[in-house]
Order: C-alpha cells, then sequence, then structure tokens
C-alpha cells in the first residue's frame, strides 16, 4: 500500500485535515491517499448538518458513532477527508460542504476540477 506524495491541489505540501477526530484514510490528520483506497478520501471538508444527512440518506452515516472501527461521528463543523466520488455527486446536488484547499490532496484533481473545488472554498472567520 504504497502513499502517493503528501501534496495539495496546488503541489505544496499537504496541510493537516484534522486531528480531532483524526481524519485520513491512514487515520494522521490529513488527506493523503494511496492506489489502493477504493474511495479516494482525498478532500478535506468542513462537515455540516446537510451534508452528514445527505451522505446518511445515500448510504454512509458519518454521524453514528462506530467504536468497533474506532469512528466518534461526526458533528457539523467537523473537518474530513470526504470520498471525493461523494463530495463531486453532493456538489452536483448543491449539499457539498465546503473544502479546505490546501489540505485537499492532489490526486482529488482526477475527480473534481480545481475550478469547483475553488468555488467551495472553506475560509476560517
Amino acid at each position: 500500500m504504497e502513499q502517493l506524495p503528501s501534496l495539495n491541489i496546488y503541489q505544496e505540501p499537504l496541510e493537516t485535515c484534522g486531528e480531532e477526530p483524526k481524519t485520513g484514510f491512514y487515520r494522521d490528520g490529513c488527506c493523503n491517499t494511496t492506489l489502493s483506497d477504493p474511495g479516494m478520501h482525498t478532500v478535506c471538508s468542513v462537515v455540516t448538518k446537510e451534508f452528514l444527512e445527505y451522505t446518511r440518506f445515500k448510504g454512509n452515516d458519518l454521524s453514528t458513532p462506530r467504536p468497533e472501527f474506532e469512528f466518534p461521528g461526526l458533528k457539523p463543523g467537523d473537518s474530513w477527508c470526504i470520498c471525493a466520488t461523494r463530495w463531486l455527486q453532493a456538489q452536483k446536488e448543491g449539499m457539498a460542504p465546503k473544502v479546505k484547499l490546501r489540505s485537499t490532496h492532489l490526486q482529488t484533481l482526477e475527480v473534481v476540477p480545481l475550478e469547483i473545488l475553488e468555488a467551495h472554498a472553506y475560509h476560517d472567520a
């Protein structure tokens, strides 16, 4: 399971996405990935109540804790590495959460165009 280079969509060093809860395919806090990551968990998003309801409706409940997977469950405002295809699907349906661009892995651009990601940029208040 060879990890791909830890670069963001601007080909800069990938910044941390979320530490509490610890996110990422590797649970290293970053949206690092590998070619064997079937979901391509590469889009660092700040989840909203609407997105959590949307993804639960689509069959992926991210709100409910799953202790057997050391997963605490997400709440609105948490940062999480979301699968690129699910994020794009949510975007097309008007449900995509904001994206931390410098924490989103370069591999995302295989699925989501840069201009769409930039249109959903998260800005700290």
